[in-house]
């Protein structure tokens, strides 16, 4: 899992441009999003994108678990881990 958490971590700061941003300077458990990052709706979609395309995970736009999911590193991590073991993905 840390080396999911690792990737979801360079993911977001690749995908989102975050040039200032290390790996290391997100931690897991905080909020990626408002006070956390200071990300919004626009990087959301974004991001979305981004994990599709490298993990082949979707979230559903009717989905009111989105919130949960991006929540933080721990949160997308563990979503992006409960999905690629459900449809077989390594």
């Amino acid at each position: 899992m840390d080396d999911l958490k690792r990737q979801v971590k360079e993911l977001i700061i690749n995908a989102l441009e975050l040039e200032d941003i290390t790996p290391e300077a997100i931690k897991d458990a905080e909020p990626i999003f408002g006070a956390g990052l200071g990300l919004d709706s626009i990087d959301a979609l974004e991001l979305g994108v981004a994990i599709k395309k490298k993990f082949g995970v979707k979230f559903s736009a009717e989905s009111a678990d989105n919130r949960k999911h991006f929540a933080s590193v721990d949160a997308l991590a563990a979503y992006i881990g409960s999905a690629m073991g459900r449809d077989g993905h390594v």
